[in-house]
């Protein structure tokens, strides 16, 4: 990937403000291996073995939950690297989900992800502002307004969904209201565990001076 300079990048890096808790202190810091349990080890190191090969994001919360750990990491990786949905609409809609919960740690993660699998700067960058991006192709408008309306009202109308159904399919459909979900859930966990993102990475602007989707 060609590195992006400029307005846009600065925009979706968020002038280097983290969002949320910054300088909070982190509610469930990483264990390490010799602090475990032998269940949470298990968990661990199935983790590692896979394809994140590390244990950052919810993981350090979850593992208080070894068995919830376990089923989460393999819902999350069915979703991230096996999904019927291509890898472009799939990291627009985590990023869409990292912007309706302010989760700067989400977003640090998937940002670089998104721009590797072809999503636009530009889109990302607006989208970090709380702004309905201009300029998507037909196939992440049908994404962003599948995932932003159910989110929103609860629902899904009819035209909102045939919109969606032409691009993913019903497998796709189904794929797509479970990463929702998943990262709902994530979002939350790294909320609630007042989880820091990398000071280096990007970083959504502060939630109060963002725009309304």
């Amino acid at each position: 990937m060609g590195k992006t300079t400029g307005p846009v990048f600065a925009a979706a890096m968020g002038l280097g403000i983290a969002a949320g808790a910054a300088g909070a202190a982190e509610r469930f810091p990483t264990l390490a291996l010799d602090q475990m349990t032998p269940e949470q080890r298990k968990v661990a190191e199935a983790i590692q073995a896979g394809p994140r090969k590390s244990l950052g994001g919810p993981f350090s919360a979850w593992l208080r939950s070894p068995e919830l750990a376990d089923k989460l990491q393999q819902v999350g990786e069915h979703l991230r690297f096996h999904s019927s949905v291509p890898p472009r609409l799939n990291e627009f809609a985590i990023l869409i989900t990292a912007r309706a919960w302010d989760a700067d740690y989400e977003w640090s993660a998937h940002y670089p992800l998104a721009m590797k699998a072809g999503l636009k700067p530009a889109i990302a960058a607006e989208l970090a502002q709380g702004r309905r991006p201009a300029g998507m192709a037909a196939d992440e408008t049908a994404v962003y307004d599948f995932v932003t309306e159910l989110r929103r009202t609860h629902r899904v109308s009819d035209p909102t969904y045939a919109a969606a159904k032409s691009v993913l399919g019903d497998q796709g459909i189904v794929d797509l209201v479970a990463l929702s979900g998943y990262y709902d859930l994530v979002s939350m966990t790294l909320n609630t565990a007042q989880t820091p993102a990398p000071a280096d990475g990007p970083h959504l602007p502060p939630a109060a001076k963002r725009g309304e989707q």
